[in-house]
């Protein structure tokens, strides 16, 4: 008789892990790790919740969820060094990054995971991003460019099973830990807080991979402002990736002139401290935390 093929051996240990970078955002966290707790197979999710310096009650999240990975960062380092951080802390080989905002439904990340795995053309995958009232909100634009920093969000037809995305963004995003690997994690050279989601995307562009938007599978992004929206510091640090951004992928002088330009606006409305640190290149990577 034939030897039956023997047993195929359960994967051990996490298959996914979650990243959550959070800052000031207690009430999000909270929010996000309870869709996550209701996941189908929430057994085989990691949880890495990475606080960068909070002010709020985020550091008392592990005492009402124990099953997560809390990582306290002393400052904010920004979110690409948060990203690192959790990404080689990570046990799982699909990492999947969220952000406080995000509520996953329960069989968001299920349904993506296989998905991801049998589709050798795809280095990440996303769900569609809806709004509380049902709306479609995700980002279906192309990478910016120094002509065009902020491409018009394109249509697309959501009936189709799935649609190529240049660039996503990293509220919901699963990707395979070897591309992260692949492109030695992310670039805490040139990216603070910002940027560092378009370098992925472009990255995984040149490398002739896909990151394909399942329209069927969804999750809800809740309309909440950026936790250091309007801070001085953040507006530099964005202006300076974007200029490293262009540099890297437009060549040098593509982002000298896009930084000198940025500079001759901030003194033309006399605001010296983004001037200041736009001439230092100053981003946030704690460094103004002391």
């Amino acid at each position: 008789m034939p030897k039956e093929p023997p047993p195929v051996e359960e994967q051990s240990g996490p298959r996914v892990s979650a990243v959550l970078v959070g800052y000031n955002q207690a009430p999000q966290l909270r929010r996000a790790i309870e869709a996550l707790e209701r996941s189908r197979d929430a057994g085989k999710l990691e949880i890495l919740v990475v606080d960068c310096g909070s002010r709020d009650d985020s550091s008392r999240l592990e005492a009402d969820y124990p099953f997560i990975k809390p990582l306290h960062l002393p400052h904010h380092f920004g979110a690409t060094k948060a990203m690192n951080i959790a990404t080689r802390t990570s046990t799982a080989e699909l990492l999947f990054f969220l952000s406080p905002s995000v509520e996953v439904e329960p069989d968001t990340i299920a349904r993506l995971v296989p998905l991801l795995e049998e589709d050798s053309s795809a280095a990440a995958v996303c769900p569609l991003l809806i709004d509380p009232s049902g709306e479609p909100v995700s980002k279906l634009s192309r990478l910016p460019s120094p002509g065009n920093l902020e491409p018009a969000a394109e249509s697309a037809d959501l009936s189709q099973d799935s649609i190529s995305v240049e660039y996503p963004g990293r509220d919901a995003l699963l990707v395979k830990k070897q591309v992260i690997r692949g492109i030695n994690y992310f670039d805490e050279k040139h990216f603070g807080q910002y940027w560092a989601d378009a370098d992925l995307a472009m990255q995984i562009r040149r490398a002739g991979k896909k990151i394909r938007l399942y329209p069927a599978i969804r999750a809800t992004l809740h309309p909440e402002p950026d936790p250091i929206e309007g801070e001085t510091l953040a507006e530099a640090d964005w202006t300076l990736g974007a200029a490293s951004f262009f540099g890297k992928y437009y060549g040098f002088f593509s982002g000298l002139s896009f930084r000198v330009t940025s500079i001759f606006k901030a003194l033309g409305r006399f605001d010296f401290r983004l001037l200041g640190y736009l001439i230092s290149g100053q981003k946030l990577d704690g460094s103004q935390s002391g």
